[in-house]
């Protein structure tokens, strides 16, 4: 096997490359990386800069406060079910839509497709919005972040390019010849052939479900509803409370303060952790569908 020997203008070319992309890694998972440490670093040696690589004055205070909050479980279990009944209804709309609005048969869908975008850059604003929500008994209820939110439009364009350039209009010229209906054209071809759609959509659905905060702040009351976003941001709250020098007094109230930090920095590893062991398990579908509805032809 002859081997290509590299010149000298394409070994400088690779290693700047590399240099380069290893300064972009570390720019993006060294912030990453000091959350962790100092969530379990004591927070004076945080804020004096002395904690740059590895832990100082270990402890899990911080951990102990978030969990033993009974909260906390509370708000896991609301997002888990709002993630994952949400993403599904947004599945369960957008893609039947998407390929609906991808037949060029159907007289319609250029009027649709335009009520559609005319949402992207129009709406009713956040007081006729809450109305409207109260007005459909949405409020206070777990409905309110599912049913409002069934279609995200972006999502929706992307999935009906997909299906116009990806299922050749020959595949259902052959399927309608064996008596098959749309819809069972839809369930039984375009679905199996559309994963790494349904994989990258759904993993968008899923994320924007998990971090929704503003959708509890706005519409919900009831404790027991809550989401674990808005959880954390109470915890968060409070203890600032005792970051600031206030609350108990005395030792106790000088704990606090001295882990104040490791609460915060806490926090944010309980919310992203999850989602960041779920990514490298759907890490291939973001590359397969990284070009998705992106060219048409």
């Amino acid at each position: 096997m002859v081997r290509h020997r590299l010149s000298g203008g394409e070994i400088v070319f690779r290693t700047v490359l590399f240099a380069l992309c290893a300064l972009i890694f570390l720019a993006v998972a060294y912030p990453l990386y000091f959350i962790v440490i100092a969530s379990i670093s004591d927070s004076t040696m945080v804020s004096t800069g002395k904690v740059l690589l590895f832990p100082k004055g270990t402890s899990f205070f911080g951990y102990n406060e978030i969990f033993r909050d009974e909260r906390i479980w509370t708000g896991y279990r609301n997002t888990l079910f709002y993630t994952f009944a949400g993403t599904f209804i947004n599945l369960l709309f957008t893609l039947p839509a998407a390929y609906v609005l991808s037949r060029k048969e159907f007289k319609a869908r250029r009027f649709i497709m335009f009520a559609f975008v005319f949402t992207m850059f129009f709406n009713g604003g956040l007081i006729p919005t809450y109305l409207l929500m109260k007005d459909l008994h949405l409020t206070n209820t777990f409905w309110v972040f599912i049913v409002p939110f069934s279609v995200n439009v972006f999502y929706l364009i992307i999935a009906r390019t997909f299906f116009e350039a990806s299922l050749p209009p020959e595949l259902y010229e052959a399927a309608a010849m064996d008596g098959c209906s749309h819809f069972v054209y839809f369930l039984k071809v375009a679905l199996p052939l559309s994963k790494a759609l349904i994989s990258v959509v759904g993993l968008y659905y899923l994320v924007g479900h998990w971090n929704d905060f503003f959708t509890a702040l706005i519409y919900i009351r009831d404790n027991d509803l809550k989401p674990l976003q808005i959880i954390l941001r109470d915890i968060l709250l409070s203890n600032q409370v005792f970051a600031g020098g206030a609350g108990t007094g005395g030792a106790s109230g000088g704990y606090a303060q001295k882990y104040a930090d490791q609460i915060k920095y806490g926090v944010i590893i309980v919310s992203t952790l999850p989602i960041l062991v779920l990514y490298p398990f759907l890490q291939k579908y973001f590359e397969k569908g990284v070009m998705i509805g992106s060219v048409k032809g």
